[in-house]
């Protein structure tokens, strides 16, 4: 059964949109300019390279856009994008604190989703590669200081969400 077959659309706009949501998430945490950018660059590299770390996970496969196909892709995204920002414009999401509260509500939804559909490795790879995304956010860049000095390489903030995240996946809350 592929991935369209097993997830409804709205399970799968879940699972695609998580790793999204924790990677801003993790880069907002504690916004601080050049080094966001730096984030947010880790975090869509990390996602991508999902497709090549997990070669054989057909739920990451099936979260990521086929690449061997530009227009697909392009579309997929722009789809993608739409349904998230509907999403979000839905459930009245406006600030930093109720987006961290829909991601945290999520992951748990997700979490339940990969114990009732997903095999075991599959939920287990999945769970890495999106706590691997935060992580990877959490150490692009240092946070404070002046000029790349000084300042700390995981923030107060970014340390709390990343705690928050593994403990509603029931994995390992330390990041360092």
């Amino acid at each position: 059964m592929s991935f369209e077959q097993r997830f409804t659309e709205q399970e799968q706009l879940l699972l695609s949109s998580a790793p999204v949501m924790i990677g801003s998430s993790m880069a907002f945490a504690e916004s601080s300019g050049l080094a966001t950018v730096k984030e947010l660059m880790a975090s869509a590299k990390t996602y991508m390279d999902g497709l090549k770390a997990y070669p054989n996970n057909e739920i990451i496969q099936g979260v990521l856009p086929n690449l061997e196909d530009h227009k697909e892709a392009i579309a997929d995204a722009k789809k993608f994008r739409e349904k998230t920002t509907a999403r979000i414009k839905e459930k009245g999401i406006d600030s930093q604190e109720k987006m961290r509260a829909l991601l945290l509500a999520d992951t748990s939804a997700i979490n339940t989703l990969l114990i009732e559909k997903a095999t075991v490795e599959e939920a287990a790879e999945y769970k890495e590669w999106i706590m691997l995304v935060a992580t990877n956010v959490a150490k692009a860049a240092k946070e404070g200081g002046f000029l790349g000095f000084g300042g700390e390489r995981i923030s107060a903030a970014e340390k709390v969400l990343f705690a928050e995240l593994a403990q509603v996946l029931g994995m390992s809350s330390v990041l360092a």
